[in-house]
């Protein structure tokens, strides 16, 4: 037990596990980057899915100020957040063979789109097959997912496999298998999870460097600006309309 009051414990692990993924994720954050930058030159689509709280952070990618214009959230009715009710079927649905291919046949992703798989665990059927089927169709896939569950828990998925083992590459959050921070002893749990915040970052780490790899190569990354500073909707109106190929949730 530490004698640092709880909420100075939770940021300071928070802060840890940022400069964890700042120093030992920076080549993947590159070419994670340079991915979507080449999705976006050669004229394919780009697409965030997350389950349960992973869909968080593929949602903060989406319609977001300072934001790619281009991110699409790949939603999946039933585990997109804590809005379905009862909240664990969320869970349960996670778990279920074949879901995965269900919903990739009825979306709009093609042969070489770009797809960001979010699942802290990597270990339910779910994110495994959305990977796997995805891969097949030609799709490039990027799994954020925190490595240390590979080998610390089982796979839900009758292949016994990850997320990790079928993406193109996968960003690694570090967070701890269990997902909590501070342990106490007087509370009986750990508590405070940090996955939503590092993915997050992560994530935001992988935009900017798309954003600069297009300005490099002198292509105008199709950025959205607040709509709350003025100017914004007319600027997020004139990208929106130049990209409508590419963004399904203007429609």
């Amino acid at each position: 037990m530490s004698d640092r009051a709880p909420a100075g414990q939770f940021l300071d692990a928070a802060i840890d596990l940022l400069r964890r993924v700042r120093d030992e994720e920076a080549d993947s954050i590159t070419a994670a980057g340079t991915l979507l930058a080449d999705t976006v030159e050669s004229g394919g689509r780009l697409f965030a899915f997350g389950a349960g709280h992973s869909s968080l952070a593929a949602q903060d990618l989406v319609y977001r100020a300072g934001g790619l214009a281009l991110m699409n959230l790949l939603a999946v009715p039933g585990v997109v957040g804590v809005d379905v009710m009862p909240a664990p079927l969320g869970s349960a649905l996670e778990r279920v063979d074949g879901l995965a291919g269900a919903v990739l046949d009825s979306s709009p992703l093609r042969a070489g789109d770009a797809l960001l798989i979010i699942s802290l665990s990597g270990r339910n059927a779910l994110p495994v097959e959305m990977a796997m089927n995805a891969r097949a169709l030609g799709v490039r896939v990027i799994g954020v997912t925190s490595v240390a569950y590979a080998s610390e828990t089982k796979s839900r998925h009758t292949s016994g496999t990850y997320l990790k083992d079928h993406c193109d590459l996968v960003l690694d959050s570090k967070i701890a298998v269990g997902d909590a921070e501070i342990t106490l002893d007087n509370v009986p749990a750990p508590f405070a999870p940090a996955s939503t915040v590092v993915t997050s970052a992560l994530l935001q780490a992988v935009m900017a460097t798309t954003a600069a790899t297009l300005a490099d190569r002198g292509l105008e990354p199709p950025l959205l600006r607040s709509g709350n500073v003025d100017g914004g909707h007319d600027w997020n109106s004139r990208v929106m309309e130049r990209y409508r190929d590419r963004i399904f949730y203007r429609h």
